[in-house]
């Protein structure tokens, strides 16, 4: 990758006698289904919330009680009031499992999972052995599986979104409060990992000093035309 993130994630791979290669995107994800609305960061106290990984360790952060279950287990748990939410990918794949017939407030964005990336992962004696020719092969049906998978969501969501609008679901944003808190906290854990993970620090700073450049960029460029395009397409 040009900003080096494909070489240091490799470089702690390593360690593990694996590599990596790009393999697809989801685009930006949902923040997921409620039974009751959001209003405050204390409507997330207490709160059952089906959500892993270190978003869960945010949400609990601000009182909320983060759930691991699978997929098929989510509906039942929903309906069941064992959670009283749930996050899991988008209008495309969320709309399959009918999450809207029994958590019809459907918030966002997914802050966590803000451009997930999903990574091959192969053995590195195995990877090493292979002519140099069948490792750019292999690199490039990454790069294709990669940039299908992001146009995929992007014609597929749209679509899944104006379904569940049609049968009932309340689109909803995050208030900005519960943001600027979750972005907090986010920060708080990055920064307690980051002091005693030397490789975790060394990623994330790198992550952030990107992410950082390129969100002046957006700024001026995509989210301005974006914006504008927006407002007019709603007129």
């Amino acid at each position: 990758m040009l900003g080096g993130g494909k070489e240091l994630l490799n470089e702690f791979y390593k360690g593990y006698n694996v590599t990596s290669l790009l393999a697809g995107n989801t685009g930006c994800q949902m923040g997921g289904w409620f039974r009751k609305e959001i209003n405050s960061v204390d409507d997330l106290k207490g709160l059952k919330f089906r959500i892993g990984g270190f978003a869960g360790r945010v949400m609990q952060k601000l009182g909320a009680v983060p759930q691991q279950l699978a997929g098929g287990d989510i509906y039942p748990a929903l309906e069941k009031g064992t959670i009283d939410a749930a996050e899991w990918v988008g209008p495309y794949d969320d709309e399959k499992l009918g999450f809207y017939k029994v958590a019809p407030n459907y918030y966002f964005p997914g802050w966590w999972e803000g451009g997930p990336m999903l990574v091959a992962m192969i053995n590195l004696d195995k990877w090493n052995s292979l002519p140099k020719h069948y490792q750019f092969v292999l690199e490039q049906a990454g790069h294709l599986a990669n940039n299908w998978m992001m146009a995929r969501y992007d014609q597929a969501n749209p679509l899944a979104l104006k379904k569940l609008l049609a049968v009932g679901t309340k689109l909803r944003p995050f208030p900005a409060a519960v943001m600027e808190a979750s972005f907090k906290a986010a920060k708080e854990l990055h920064a307690e990992v980051a002091a005693g993970n030397a490789n975790f620090k060394k990623v994330y700073d790198s992550l952030t000093s990107f992410s950082n450049n390129g969100y002046q960029w957006f700024q001026v460029a995509e989210v301005g035309y974006d914006s504008f395009m927006a407002r007019h397409s709603q007129a």
